[in-house]
C-alpha cells in the first residue's frame, strides 16, 4: 500500500550507491575494513572511544547486556536473579535479552508527554536489589539524566542505555548513548541512518569493548587485539587463533557493505538531525496546548524519530477516529512503539514484576500512535496532519 505521509523514506544518495559498488567490486561482503573505519567514525561523531558494530540494534542490546556478565568489573557484573529496572513502553528487543540472561525485570511506568522514566515512578521502583536500570530514549527524545543519576545517588547501579531511536539526541551537551556504560543504536531503514540492517555499541570502556568483539563474532580471539582484557597475550601465529573460543558469543557481525553505507551515511547524519529538528519545532508550534492531543515534550535537544500523538485521557476523541482521519488523509500510522509491553502474551515466560501502576503506559497502550518525520523538510505534511487533528464540531 502507497502512502502519501509514509513512516519512513531511503536517505541513501549516489554516494552509498557507489560505496556499494566499490564492496562488489572489491569481493570482499564479510566484515571487513570498511566496518572498521565506520566504526572510528561513528565513535568520534558520539563522543566514546569505542564503537562496535553489529547486525542490528536488538544484536546491539543482546551484546551490550551479555558484556555484563562476563566482565571481571565487580562494579559492572551482573549475575542471574539481578534485579533490572525497564520502561514499560519500548521496543520487544529492549527486554529479551534481560530475559535471556536471566534477570528479573521490574517494569515501571512512563511519563505521558516525554514518553520516557516517569521519575517519580523510577524514584520509587529503585532500591537496594535493583543492580541496573535500563534508559530508553524514546522517538528521539533523550531521558532527563541528570534526575537519572539523581536517582541512582551512590547505589551499586549499572545505567545501560538503549538508545535505537534517537541517534543524534543531545542532554546537556552529550550525546544521548553515552550516560550509561554502554548505549546502543540502530541504523535500520527507517532510523536516522540507513546501512541496511545494523546496529551499534558504543562505550568508553576498554575491557567491555574487547568483550564486545569477541562476542560479536563466535566468542574467538581472533578480532582481539595481541594484548587484551579478554584472554591471555594472543599468539603471533594466525593459525593457532582462527579458532581460539573464549567466551559463549554469538554471530551478530555486520556486512561489509553496510560498513561502506555507514560511512556515507555518517557524513550526512548532522544535516538529517538539523532537517528533523526543523521538522520538529514546526509540529511544536503548530500543535501547542492541542485540547485533544498531546505531543512529546522535548527533553534536551530530540532528534525527532517521529511524532507521537496521544489522546489525552480527558478527550472524548478515540485512536480509531483519529486513525481513520488520518488514513484518508494519507499518513502510515504505527502505535508508539510496542504501547503498553506488559500486557504482551510474552510476559508469562519472562521473570517481571510490575511496580505500581502502569497508568501513563496504559493510555499510550489505548490512545497512541505514531506518524513518520524525515531527514527534509515535510512541512505540508505537518499542514495536513494539524488539519486532521481539528477539533470535531
Amino acid at each position: 500500500m502507497s502512502f502519501r505521509f509514509p513512516l519512513a523514506t531511503s536517505s541513501w544518495g549516489d554516494e552509498e550507491i557507489e560505496a556499494m559498488q566499490r564492496v562488489i567490486d572489491s569481493g570482499m561482503f564479510t566484515m571487513g575494513p570498511n566496518v572498521a573505519e565506520f566504526e572510528r567514525r561513528f565513535a568520534d561523531s558520539v563522543g566514546s572511544r569505542y564503537c562496535v558494530m553489529v547486525n542490528s540494534g536488538s544484536s546491539a542490546n543482546l551484546l551490550m547486556v551479555a558484556a555484563l556478565f562476563y566482565t571481571q568489573n565487580p562494579e559492572l557484573k551482573l549475575n542471574r536473579g539481578d534485579e533490572v529496572i525497564v520502561p514499560a513502553v519500548s521496543w520487544s528487543t529492549t527486554y529479551y535479552p534481560l530475559h535471556q540472561y536471566g534477570l528479573k525485570l521490574r517494569f515501571v511506568d512512563v511519563d505521558l508527554e516525554t514518553l520516557n522514566y516517569d521519575l517519580a515512578a523510577l524514584e520509587t521502583a529503585v532500591n537496594d536489589r535493583t543492580r541496573a536500570v535500563m534508559a530508553v530514549n524514546l522517538l528521539g527524545n533523550p531521558n532527563d539524566f541528570a534526575a537519572i543519576r539523581q536517582i541512582i545517588g551512590g547505589r551499586d547501579i549499572v545505567l545501560i542505555e538503549d538508545n535505537c531511536e534517537s541517534m543524534g539526541a543531545e542532554f546537556e551537551g552529550r550525546q544521548t548513548g553515552t550516560f550509561g556504560v554502554m548505549g546502543s543504536f540502530s541504523s535500520f531503514f527507517s532510523h536516522h541512518i540507513s546501512t541496511m540492517e545494523g546496529g551499534m555499541v558504543v562505550t568508553d570502556d576498554e575491557e567491555l569493548h574487547h568483550i564486545l568483539l569477541s562476542l560479536r563474532a563466535h566468542g574467538w580471539t581472533r578480532n582481539l587485539p595481541k594484548t587484551n582484557r579478554v584472554c591471555v597475550e594472543k599468539s603471533d601465529d594466525p593459525f593457532l587463533e582462527s579458532f581460539r573460543f573464549v567466551l559463549p558469543g554469538y554471530n551478530v557481525r555486520p556486512l561489509e557493505l553496510s560498513g561502506a553505507i555507514g560511512i556515507e551515511q555518517i557524513r550526512k547524519l548532522p544535516g538529517f538531525v538539523e532537517a528533523r529538528r526543523k521538522n520538529g519545532a514546526k509540529l511544536q508550534q503548530a500543535m501547542a496546548g492541542h485540547p485533544d492531543i498531546l505531543i512529546q515534550r522535548e527533553i534536551g535537544r530530540s532528534s525527532w524519530f517521529g511524532f507521537s500523538l496521544v489522546i489525552r485521557p480527558e478527550s472524548s476523541l478515540t485512536r480509531d477516529r483519529l486513525r481513520a482521519r488520518l488514513g484518508e488523509a494519507g499518513f502510515e500510522c504505527r502505535p508508539i512503539v510496542a504501547g503498553n509491553f506488559a500486557k504482551n502474551e510474552v510476559m508469562h515466560f519472562l521473570d517481571a514484576e510490575i511496580v505500581g501502576e502502569l497508568r501513563n503506559a496504559e493510555q499510550i497502550d489505548r490512545g497512541g500512535l505514531f506518524v513518520g518525520n524525515h531527514h527534509y523538510d515535510i512541512g505540508d505534511a505537518i499542514d495536513k496532519l494539524v488539519a486532521c487533528c481539528q477539533r470535531e464540531r
